[in-house]
C-alpha cells in the first residue's frame, strides 16, 4: 500500500503523525495509574487497548476485520487488516514510528488531529502500556509492500525493526504475554473478552471480530448489521418488551470550537421498554463503555424525562402528576453510543465522560428525534407513558411504605430486627454481618462468632425474587425488611453506602442446591436494590468446607474439594487411618468448627463478589431470575458441563 492510500477525508497517517511524550518506565512503577488496577480488570485492559487501536482503524474506514486469539501459553494475538502502524523514521525521535508507538508514552496518531477523527484508544498510551507490562511482545506490520517485525521484553526493544518479507496487503499483528510480576493473575477469562468484543461489534456495523481461545478450542465470530437496535434486542432477549421494536434516535451535532473549527458529535441511540422494573442503560464513547456514565448519559436522562412529561401533559395522559427520572426509566433498556474527536474523561481509564458538548449533542438530538417518534407512533407513546405512570405510582407507594417504616422505628425502643445478634464494634469498616440460612446454623454462628466485630442475621427460607418484584412490594416482605434495617443504608435508588453498618456482608449458606438458590436470591437483592454494596466490594460468599478429616487426637483438617480430600487421605496413609465427616449443612458443624472453617479471619475462605462488567451482570440476573423461561433453559444447556453441585 502506498502513502496515497493512507489518505482519506484529509487524514494522513504516517510517521509524521506520531508525537511522543516519554516515560514508559513509570508504567511498571505505577501500573494502576494507566490501566486502573493490577487485578483481573487491569489484565483484560491490556487486550482492550490493543483491540481498541484496531477498532480505531475500523472507525476511520481502513479496516473491516479483527482476529483475537488467546494462545495456549497465555499470550494474546490481535491482528487487523488496517493500514499498519507507520514504520518510517519519526524525525524528532530518530527511530521507527513503530518503535515510538510501542516504547514511548502518549505516542500515537490519536494525538495528531490529522490521523483519526474519533478514537477509542486510551489517550494514545494503549499499546505502549501493554508493551511495558508484558514479559515479551512481538509486533508485525504489513505496510509499504513489506512485512516489518520488532520484538520487545518488558518494553525494551530487542533490536531495530526488521524487514522479514514481502506483503501484498496491510495490517498490524501484536502478540504479547502479560508479565506475571505485574498482575495478581494472568489468566484471561473467555466470557469477559467475549462480552467486550460482542459489544464492539454491535457498535461498529462494518467490523467482523473473530475470537478464538486455543486453551479451550472455543471460537466465536461477531458481526451485526443492525447496530445499536440489534444490540438492544440482544440485551432484551431474556425480557418481555412492551412495544415490538426498539426506538432509534440518531443524528450529528455540530458546533465551532473557540478557534472556529467545526466539532462533530455522532449520536446513535436505541431504546425499548420492558415489563420489568430495572433500568439497563449503557453508554459508550467511540465504542468504549463508560460504566460510570458521564455527560452523554446525563443528556439522555434529562431529555427523556422532559420529553415524556411534555408529551404526556400535552396529550392529557399525565393529568396533574410530574414524572421524575426514575419513573421514565423503569424497565428501560437503552444503548447510547456517541463518536467524537478528543473526548475528555474524568479518569485515565475512561470510566466517565466529562465533555460538555456530548450532553448538548445528546439532549438536542433526543429532543428532536424522540419527540418526533412519539408524535408519529401514538399507540407506542401511550404504552410508554402508561408504564411511566405505573412506575410513578409504585414509587409513591414505596415512599409511603418507607415513611411508615421510619415512623414505626422511631416509636420502637430499637429499630434493629429482633433476630439480629449485633456486634459491639461501632466502626462499620471493622464490622461484618453474616447472613445465615436457618435458625440451626444461626445458633451455631452466634455461639461461634467473635461478637466484638461479627454480627449474625438468620433468615428463614428463601426470600422474594426481587427480579420479578416492584420495590413497594419488597418492603412488605419480612426477611427483606430485616435485611434492609440490619445492613443500613436503605434500599433501591435511595441506598446510601455511607450509612451501611458493615463493610463486609457475608452470605453463608449450605453447600447444596437450596443453599445456592438462597445465595442467588440474596445476590439479586444486593445487585438490584443495594448495588453500591457490590460495586464497593462489601459483599462476600462464605465457603464452608465439604469435609472434615479427623486423625486421632490431632486437630481436624478441612477440605473444600474432592481433590483436596484425596490428597489429604493419601498423606495420612489411606482412608482407614482417618475419619471423614461430610458436611451437608452448616447446622452439622458445632460452633467451634464453624468458627475455625468459615468465620475466623485468619483461616476462613471467602469469595468477594465483584462485577467486572455491568452489562454482563445485568444479562445474567435477567436470564437466571427473570420471568422468561427459554433464555434460562438455553443458559442451563450451554453451561451444563460446568455443574459442581447437584442434588440427586
Amino acid at each position: 500500500m502506498g502513502k496515497d492510500d493512507d489518505i482519506r477525508n484529509g487524514e494522513v497517517y504516517d510517521e509524521n503523525s506520531i508525537r511522543a511524550l516519554k516515560g514508559l518506565e513509570a508504567v511498571r512503577v505505577r501500573p494502576g495509574m494507566y490501566i486502573g488496577s493490577t487485578d483481573t480488570r487491569g489484565l483484560h485492559h491490556l487486550v482492550y487497548e490493543v483491540v481498541d487501536n484496531s477498532i480505531d482503524e475500523v472507525m476511520a474506514g481502513f479496516a473491516t476485520r479483527i482476529d483475537v486469539t488467546v494462545n495456549v501459553d497465555g499470550s494474546v494475538t490481535v491482528a487487523d487488516d488496517g493500514r499498519g502502524i507507520p514504520v518510517g523514521i519519526v524525525p524528532e525521535e530518530g527511530k521507527s514510528g513503530l518503535e515510538v508507538c510501542l516504547t514511548d508514552l502518549h505516542a500515537g496518531g490519536k494525538f495528531d488531529q490529522n490521523a483519526y477523527k474519533v478514537s477509542g484508544g486510551l489517550h494514545g498510551v494503549g499499546v505502549s502500556v501493554v508493551n511495558a507490562l508484558s514479559t515479551w511482545l512481538i509486533a508485525t506490520v504489513k505496510r509499504d509492500g513489506h512485512i516489518h517485525r520488532q520484538s520487545y521484553h518488558t518494553g525494551i526493544p530487542d533490536g531495530p525493526v526488521e524487514v522479514i518479507g514481502d506483503a501484498h496487503d496491510t495490517g498490524t499483528t501484536i502478540t504479547f504475554l502479560p508479565d506475571p510480576t505485574m498482575f495478581e493473575t494472568v489468566d484471561f477469562d473467555f466470557g469477559t473478552l467475549q462480552n467486550r468484543f460482542r459489544n464492539q461489534a454491535f457498535l461498529n456495523t462494518k467490523v467482523t471480530i473473530n475470537f478464538e481461545d486455543k486453551r479451550t478450542e472455543k471460537k466465536e465470530t461477531y458481526h451485526y448489521e443492525g447496530g445499536v437496535s440489534e444490540f438492544v434486542r440482544y440485551l432484551n432477549r431474556a425480557k418481555t418488551p412492551i412495544h415490538p421494536d426498539p426506538i432509534t434516535v440518531n443524528g450529528t451535532y455540530s458546533e465551532k470550537d473557540p478557534e472556529g473549527k467545526e466539532r462533530d458529535v455522532l449520536v446513535d441511540i436505541a431504546m425499548q421498554y420492558t415489563d420489568g422494573y430495572n433500568e439497563s442503560v449503557d453508554a459508550f464513547v467511540n465504542t468504549v463503555s463508560t460504566p460510570d456514565g458521564g455527560t452523554h448519559l446525563t443528556g439522555f436522562r434529562t431529555a427523556l424525562t422532559k420529553i415524556l412529561n411534555d408529551y404526556g401533559k400535552e396529550n392529557n395522559l399525565l393529568k396533574d402528576i410530574t414524572l421524575e427520572g426514575p419513573d421514565t426509566r423503569e424497565g428501560l433498556t437503552a444503548v447510547i453510543s456517541i463518536k467524537m474527536a478528543d473526548p475528555q474523561f474524568e479518569s485515565q481509564t475512561k470510566e466517565k465522560l466529562g465533555s460538555s458538548i456530548a450532553q448538548t449533542a445528546v439532549m438536542g438530538i433526543m429532543g428532536q428525534k424522540f419527540r418526533e417518534y412519539l408524535d408519529e407512533h401514538p399507540q407506542v407513546a401511550q404504552v410508554i407513558v402508561k408504564k411511566c405512570m405505573s412506575a410513578y405510582e409504585g414509587r409513591m407507594a414505596a415512599k409511603k411504605a418507607r415513611d411508615a417504616t421510619r415512623r414505626k422505628s422511631l416509636l420502637e425502643s430499637t429499630s434493629l430486627p429482633g433476630k439480629l445478634a449485633d456486634c459491639s464494634e461501632k466502626d462499620p469498616a471493622k464490622c461484618e454481618i453474616f447472613i445465615v440460612e436457618g435458625e440451626s446454623a444461626g445458633g451455631s454462628a452466634k455461639m461461634g462468632r467473635d461478637r466484638t466485630f461479627q454480627a449474625i442475621l438468620p433468615i428463614r427460607g428463601k426470600i422474594l425474587n426481587v427480579e420479578k418484584t416492584r420495590q413497594d412490594k419488597l418492603l412488605d416482605h419480612e426477611e427483606i425488611k430485616n435485611l434492609t434495617v440490619a445492613i443500613g443504608g436503605g434500599i433501591g435508588k435511595d441506598f446510601d453506602i455511607t450509612k451501611a453498618r458493615y463493610h463486609k456482608v457475608v452470605i453463608m449458606t449450605d453447600a447444596d442446591v437450596d443453599g445456592a438458590h438462597i445465595a442467588t436470591l440474596l445476590l439479586t437483592l444486593f445487585y438490584r436494590q443495594m448495588r453500591p454494596l457490590v460495586d464497593n466490594g462489601y459483599v462476600y460468599l462464605a465457603m464452608p468446607p465439604l469435609y472434615g478429616v479427623f486423625k486421632g487426637k490431632n486437630k481436624p483438617k478441612y477440605c473444600w474439594t474432592d481433590q483436596q480430600l484425596a490428597k489429604l487421605v493419601e498423606e495420612a496413609g489411606g482412608q482407614d487411618k482417618v475419619n471423614i465427616s461430610r458436611y451437608k449443612g452448616l447446622g452439622e458443624m458445632n460452633p467451634q468448627q464453624l468458627w475455625e472453617t468459615t468465620m475466623d479471619p485468619e483461616q476462613r475462605y471467602m469469595k468477594q463478589v465483584k462485577v467486572a462488567d455491568a452489562i454482563m451482570a445485568d444479562q445474567l440476573f435477567s436470564t437466571l431470575m427473570g420471568e422468561d423461561v427459554e433464555p434460562r433453559r438455553e443458559f442451563i444447556i450451554e453451561h451444563s458441563n460446568e455443574v459442581e453441585n447437584l442434588d440427586v
